[in-house]
C-alpha cells in the first residue's frame, strides 16, 4: 500500500470552534491524521475585538476586551485536545490559538499542512457557505493543501466503499485524482471516476464520436495512477448531466467526493467555481477539495 512517507510530518490542521456540529471534523480529522501518520493541529482564531462606542462610553483597553475570548478558546481547545487524546492515545496533537479572522489564520495554516479540514452544517444552504461567519470560501481561496469540508458523518451503506472523483482532463482534475487515490490506499476503498458529460446541440453520430473521446480522455487521466496504486480498484464512469448534480447524486454513498478547485484569492476566490460550489451546496458525504493555481 502507498502510504505518506514517515519523514513527511506536515500536520492535519482542523479548525475548532464552539459549535458541537464541529466535533465531528474534528473526529475526522484525527482519524485521518492516524491513517496518514502525521501530526493533528487543532486551530482555533479568535478574530478581532471590535470597538464599542455606545453611550459615549470610554473603550476598555484592547487587552480586557480580549481577555474573555482568549480564556474561551484555550478552554475550548484544552478540551479538543482531551478529546482526541481519548479517542486515539498517543496521538501527536497540538492546539494553536490565534489572532486573526478564522479565513486568514487557517489559510496560512495551509501553506504547511498536509489538509485542512473545516466542519460545517447545512451546505446545502447557500446563505451558510457565502455568510461572513463562514470560513470556507477564504480558505478554499487561498489554501496551499487540500481542504477537506465535513458536512455530516461517514455513512457508508455500500460495501466495498468507495470515494467519487470528477474527471475532465484539466490540471486540477489530476490533482484531485492524485488525491482520491491516496484516500482510497490508506481506506482500503475503490474509486469511481466520473467524465461527466454535457451534450449540446449535436447529430447522433457527432454525440458518439464526442463520448468515445470522453472514454479514451478518462482512461488515460488515470493510467498512471493505477500502476502506481494497483491495489486500488477503479471504475470509470461516463454520466451525461451537469457535473455538479452527476457529483453530488454519487456522493450519497461515498466515503467522500474529490473535486479540484483553481486557487485565485480575491473575493474568496470569485466566489469558487460552478461546480465546487455545487458539490459544496449538495454532496452528502466529506468534500475533499485540491487548490492548483490558476
Amino acid at each position: 500500500m502507498n502510504t505518506p512517507a514517515p519523514s513527511d510530518r506536515r500536520p492535519v490542521v482542523v479548525g475548532v470552534d464552539a459549535d458541537p456540529a464541529h466535533r465531528m471534523a474534528l473526529v475526522w480529522a484525527s482519524d485521518e491524521a492516524v491513517r496518514r501518520r502525521v501530526p493533528l493541529r487543532a486551530v482555533h482564531a479568535e478574530g478581532v475585538p471590535t470597538r464599542d462606542h455606545r453611550g459615549g462610553r470610554v473603550p476598555p483597553p484592547w487587552e480586557e476586551r480580549n481577555e474573555e475570548p482568549h480564556r474561551r478558546g484555550k478552554q475550548l481547545l484544552a478540551e479538543m485536545v482531551d478529546f482526541v487524546a481519548a479517542r486515539h492515545p498517543g496521538i501527536e496533537a497540538d492546539a494553536l490559538l490565534a489572532q486573526g479572522e478564522p479565513g486568514r489564520v487557517l489559510g496560512e495554516q495551509s501553506r504547511d499542512a498536509t489538509a485542512v479540514v473545516l466542519g460545517s452544517r447545512h451546505l446545502g444552504r447557500v446563505r451558510e457557505v457565502f455568510s461572513s461567519a463562514s470560513v470556507v470560501l477564504p480558505v478554499l481561496a487561498h489554501a496551499r493543501c487540500p481542504v477537506v469540508v465535513i458536512p455530516a458523518p461517514e455513512h457508508v451503506t455500500q460495501e466495498p466503499a468507495y470515494y467519487v472523483v470528477g474527471v475532465d482532463g484539466s490540471e486540477h482534475s489530476a490533482a484531485a485524482i492524485d488525491l482520491a487515490f491516496q484516500e482510497a490506499a490508506l481506506r482500503g476503498a475503490e474509486i469511481r471516476a466520473l467524465y461527466v458529460w454535457q451534450p449540446g446541440h449535436l447529430r447522433m453520430f457527432d454525440e458518439y464520436a464526442s463520448q468515445q473521446e470522453c472514454r479514451r480522455l478518462l482512461s488515460e487521466t488515470v493510467a498512471g495512477r493505477r500502476a502506481r496504486y494497483p491495489e486500488v480498484e477503479l471504475r470509470h464512469e461516463l454520466v451525461v448531466g451537469h457535473p455538479a448534480q452527476a457529483l453530488a447524486d454519487a456522493s450519497a454513498h461515498a466515503l467522500g467526493v474529490v473535486v479540484g478547485t483553481r486557487r485565485r484569492g480575491g473575493f474568496a476566490g470569485m466566489l469558487l467555481g460552478s461546480v465546487s460550489q455545487g458539490v459544496l451546496h449538495h454532496a452528502r458525504c466529506p468534500v475533499f477539495a485540491v487548490p492548483t493555481q490558476e
